[in-house]
């Protein structure tokens, strides 16, 4: 189960890489990084909520427990997506995304900390591993042509510490009541936080835009399909192997831009895409062993 696990999360970071996309597509075309992030976060919710009613006597539970977990998870993904857009905006894809991929460590620090998960050698290897191959496969360790602004890696590190929010956030409000249910509450405080601080007449104008495609499409893989895959996979693996193997999503990323937007790949960074590959590997097999 934990195998299966690992691989519907990584289902979930694929959809993500190919959301990444979509999202710098329409980023070039002159939306702003908060209408975009509130289109992905709101077509999601419409997804789920959909999703809740489909049964809602089983899904519905009385818990304040559940809505303040579901809350946090709700706050998490906001500032990841947020953050996410904000960094590359600030900075370059590159340093946002190395940066957002800090992820494992917050997660695992804090996994430590509340005494959830025994700090190892091994996952302190992986997480290493994974690190340097996204430092590759991005180009940041060329300092020469990056210039990274400080709210640009501000911004890259908050999107990565919300990122281990959410996983814990989740992970606790679906241990209490259905995964759709947690993911509804948390996609409805998503969409409030968003639309407090979002251009609400340029997020008007996406609905009779021609990009309306683009933007429901980033919707339905970033956050509708995705999180779906995510959640089934999140509760068979431990937080820590969860934000790991879901950094799939950078190779996943850098092959929508070889592919459709014309990108070129260096040696260097096929070497870092093996080295992520393989240590999600290398992890895949240890859990399901």
């Amino acid at each position: 189960m934990r195998f299966a696990g690992v691989g519907f999360v990584m289902l979930a970071a694929v959809c993500w890489g190919i959301s990444g996309g979509i999202a710098d597509i329409l980023m070039t075309k002159g939306w702003d990084p908060i209408v975009i992030s509130l289109y992905r976060g709101a077509v999601g919710f419409i997804c789920f909520f959909a999703w809740f009613l489909f049964r809602f006597k089983q899904n519905w539970i009385f818990s304040p427990r559940l809505y303040t977990w579901s809350l946090v998870a709700g706050v998490g993904v906001a500032g990841n997506f947020t953050f996410y857009f904000l960094s590359i905006q600030s900075s370059s894809v590159a340093v946002a995304a190395t940066l957002m991929y800090t992820a494992p460590v917050f997660v695992l620090l804090i996994s430590f900390l509340l005494r959830i998960e025994r700090s190892t050698l091994f996952k302190w290897g992986c997480i290493f591993g994974v690190l340097m191959g996204i430092i590759l496969l991005t180009g940041a360790y060329n300092t020469d042509s990056i210039a990274v602004s400080f709210p640009g890696a501000a911004a890259g590190l908050a999107a990565g510490l919300s990122y281990a929010l959410f996983i814990f956030g989740f992970k606790n409000a679906s241990s209490i009541g259905k995964p759709q249910t947690a993911l509804t509450i948390a996609f409805f405080s998503f969409c409030l936080i968003l639309f407090l601080f979002t251009d609400k007449v340029e997020a008007a104008a996406v609905v009779t835009s021609s990009d309306i495609g683009w933007f429901l499409l980033l919707g339905i893989l970033g956050a509708g399909i995705s999180f779906i895959f995510y959640i089934i996979g999140v509760r068979w693996t431990a937080p820590t192997t969860a934000s790991m193997v879901a950094m799939v999503e950078p190779v996943t990323a850098s092959l929508f831009g070889v592919l459709l937007i014309g990108d070129q790949l260096t040696v260097i960074q096929l070497l870092g895409m093996v080295l992520i590959l393989a240590t999600i590997t290398i992890l895949s097999v240890k859990q399901s062993g």
